[in-house]
């Protein structure tokens, strides 16, 4: 007997009035990012002097806002399709038609980051640890767009009681893994990284919780990975391994690499 829970079918499209539609993947952006720059806020304001002001707060906003969608989508062009879009370069910026890389958006949010701490004068690290705790925050609702879109879903698990048939996965039951990796990328490691904030030391070593981030996705991703079925126009890579984990692994050792220094530097106040 295969076992399965019915999939919750829930239209992408939240309103359509016309040609004017909200989608839910939309709302999951700004879910993500305006809870994450409250976040950011409140992080900055607990700072002595403070690290950043609200209204470089406000403006590092609209620069994540940005590095988000202008790398999520050039990540998926580059990593995951790029002879397609080689061949159609004007479907490129249709990104209605879906498509959007979570490391390519991370690089891209990293560079935005960069580049305003250098225009603003400000210590990239310390604003980086403060995104950092936010940023699971965006993870969490984007996986959970995912799942409403009945994309991105798992492997076949017919003995899995939690199993769902997914309307683009076949009759087969499958992993519902974008809810996996909604509780790991998002739930888990935000209550990770909020929980070192508040309750440890190393929130006064610039750098640590940006080393933890990328250590704690990498981590959770590439698991999470076990569990997903890999792109059909990619498949599998050598000895079974995907796209998302080989991805993944420098993001390991970067973390790594921030950590370390971190904790050779001496302790400032956060």
């Amino acid at each position: 007997m295969v076992l399965a829970v019915p999939y919750p079918v829930i239209d992408p499209v939240l309103v359509e009035i016309g040609p004017f539609a909200v989608r839910w993947y939309a709302l999951a952006y700004i879910a993500g990012l305006t809870l994450g720059w409250g976040l950011v806020r409140a992080l900055a304001r607990a700072s002595q002097p403070s690290v950043l002001s609200d209204a470089q707060v406000d403006d590092l906003l609209v620069w994540a806002t940005l590095g988000t969608i202008l790398g999520g989508r050039l990540g998926y062009v580059i990593f995951y399709n790029p002879l397609y879009f080689l061949a159609n370069p004007l479907e490129i910026p249709m990104m209605w038609h879906g498509g959007m890389s979570f490391h390519g958006g991370l690089l891209g949010v990293c560079l935005a980051v960069i580049a305003f701490c250098r225009l603003r004068g400000l210590s990239l690290l310390r604003v980086g640890d403060r995104v950092a705790v936010a940023a699971p925050i965006g993870l969490f609702f984007g996986r959970l767009a995912n799942f409403i879109n009945g994309e991105l879903f798992g492997r076949v698990a017919p003995d899995v009681p939690w199993a769902m048939v997914f309307p683009r996965g076949g009759d087969v039951p499958r992993h519902p893994s974008q809810l996996y990796e909604a509780g790991l990328e998002g739930v888990v490691l935000f209550v990770l990284l909020l929980g070192v904030w508040r309750f440890t030391a190393l929130k006064n070593r610039a750098g640590a919780l940006v080393g933890l981030f990328l250590i704690g996705y990498g981590m959770a991703r590439t698991t999470a990975e076990l569990f997903r079925e890999p792109d059909a126009h990619i498949g599998f890579l050598s000895m079974g391994v995907t796209m998302g984990q080989v991805l993944s692994l420098p993001m390991i050792v970067i973390g790594l690499v921030f950590l370390v220094r971190a904790l050779r530097r001496p302790a400032l106040d956060a």
